[in-house]
């Protein structure tokens, strides 16, 4: 058997690929943090990032991934024994139920079946018969999943009381729309290695008034991720910033900013349109029941092991895709159409989960998900 050259390809829902201006950023002279020449880097790339937020808040930068932010929001809205709800309907909904648990919450958890999204009714239900309720937390884009929650609608359910309405958008922002004041978000957390094509390291955090004025308030023991140092300080840094890291931060909010919100939350449907169209053309059935643009979740038909079947495409391929966590482990596969790809890169992943597919024993018709692809690309004429 020929023995052929080896192409990685990433497609899984973080970390995503990393343009090479992106990295090219990253490789130059690293400069003391406490320069003005640093914080100008820093402030510009911050500023930049309010755009990609739809906001006017500032966007506070700490050295940690995504769970950092999240970790950093329930320390500065919760004391022991506040009330609390969390949407829990995959695996990073329940992480914010066990950062609430940590923080010793009083907490309300409208825990729903993965592959479902929440009905904001649930939401304004709990809060009618809780109105001492002091932070909402959800999920814009489930990662375990692929759902989208309707974010929108459950902030105009919350914007009325006295609760702030928190959201995970670490792998949603930029593939979903969200516009973080319009909306009357208050706190938005997200991690760069995702929709911002960089690598992992850097978290961002942007509250709202309302949340500035809980945090002032709020007697919850925290150091590192006291956010009132990082709203003092902005745009500097209370501790050492990633300097590098601010580098490509600065150099990936340019690139995105060039290209527009508006023109990236509509690649990222497009994308998503095709891989699902592909998909289906496979005869495979969707998993999540609302889903969105970040990536696609696939049920594995019966008879075939998800787990080994992307393990294959892994190791022997170099095609990543994400399996399925927890229970539904080896049951579905998660397709990213996030961040850095082109229509290319979808064309070569469905290719790929064709050929695998057929490898296992499922009978697909090859070349039927990527001209189903393609039909989508050619009429939305890219």
């Amino acid at each position: 058997m020929a023995k052929m050259i080896r192409k990685n390809y990433l497609m899984a829902p973080g970390p995503t690929p990393v343009p090479f201006d992106v990295l090219l950023a990253g490789a130059q002279d690293t400069i003391h943090h406490r320069t003005p020449q640093y914080v100008s880097i820093q402030k510009e790339a911050l500023e930049g990032a309010k755009k990609l937020f739809v906001t006017e808040n500032n966007v506070m930068l700490l050295s940690s991934s995504g769970t950092g932010a999240m970790e950093a929001a329930v320390a500065n809205l919760v004391e022991k024994g506040d009330k609390v709800i969390v949407v829990s309907a995959g695996k990073f909904g329940e992480r914010w139920a066990l950062l609430c648990k940590k923080f010793e919450s009083n907490m309300i958890e409208i825990k729903l079946n993965w592959g479902e999204a929440v009905a904001p009714e649930q939401i304004k239900e709990v809060l009618d018969a809780n109105p001492d309720v002091k932070a909402v937390f959800t999920t814009l884009s489930e990662t375990s999943t692929g759902v989208v929650h309707p974010v929108k609608e459950i902030a105009e359910i919350v914007k009325d009381t006295k609760a702030v309405m928190v959201v995970d958008t670490i792998s949603g922002l930029l593939a979903q729309p969200l516009k973080m004041d319009e909306w009357n978000i208050d706190v938005v957390v997200t991690g760069v290695q995702k929709g911002f094509m960089m690598p992992p390291g850097v978290a961002l955090i942007s509250v709202s008034k309302k949340a500035e004025e809980v945090i002032k308030n709020c007697k919850s023991p925290r150091y590192y991720f006291d956010l009132n140092a990082y709203i003092k300080k902005y745009p500097d840094s209370p501790y050492t910033p990633p300097v590098n890291l601010g580098y490509q931060l600065k150099k990936a909010v340019e690139m995105l900013n060039e290209e527009g919100i508006e023109n990236i939350w509509e690649r990222h449907a497009l994308m998503a349109d095709a891989t699902r169209a592909g998909v289906k053309a496979m005869g495979l059935e969707l998993f999540a029941k609302r889903p969105g643009n970040v990536l696609t979740s696939v049920k594995v038909p019966e008879g075939i092991d998800g787990a080994k079947l992307v393990k294959d495409l892994r190791d022997n391929w170099g095609v990543t895709f994400a399996g399925g966590q927890d229970h539904v482990k080896g049951k579905i596969i998660r397709i990213a159409h996030l961040g850095y790809m082109s229509q290319f890169d979808v064309i070569v992943g469905l290719s790929a989960l064709e050929m695998a597919f057929k490898k296992a024993g499922y009978n697909v018709e090859l070349g039927s998900a990527v001209k189903a692809a393609e039909e989508v690309f050619l009429k939305a004429g890219v």
